[in-house]
């Protein structure tokens, strides 16, 4: 069982950054992609970002950008989301996941939560 664990939420202002990373117990990382999703108080979970498995192919949602940043470490098994310019409405649980590039399902980690206060 593929496990992903993410760390690197915690409170901030508004305006300011926090970058997520997430580890992934896989190590063949050309056979999978990896993204963000989130979900703030009272909704369903959203899409981010993600990244495909070489880091060359990058796609974002419409909230995130030209403030976000996704890459990936592979030599570390590792995804990051850099957050600049937060708002509170960027508040919200932000989950990694994983997904092998043949399969359709995600490996999801625990959540890591981000709260921007104003």
């Amino acid at each position: 069982q593929v496990q992903v664990v993410e760390s690197g939420g915690g409170l901030v202002q508004a305006g300011g950054a926090l970058r997520l990373s997430c580890v992934s117990s896989e190590h063949t990382f050309s056979t999978y992609n990896m993204g963000w999703f989130r979900q703030p108080p009272g909704e369903g979970r959203q899409f981010v970002a993600a990244i495909n498995w070489n880091g060359a192919d990058t796609s974002y949602t419409d909230h995130a950008k030209g403030r976000f940043t996704i890459s990936r470490d592979n030599g570390k098994n590792t995804l990051y989301l850099q957050m600049n310019s937060l708002k509170p409405e960027d508040t919200a649980i932000y989950y990694c996941f994983l997904r092998f590039i043949h399969l359709t399902e995600k490996n999801w980690g625990q959540g890591t939560q981000v709260t921007v206060t104003s």
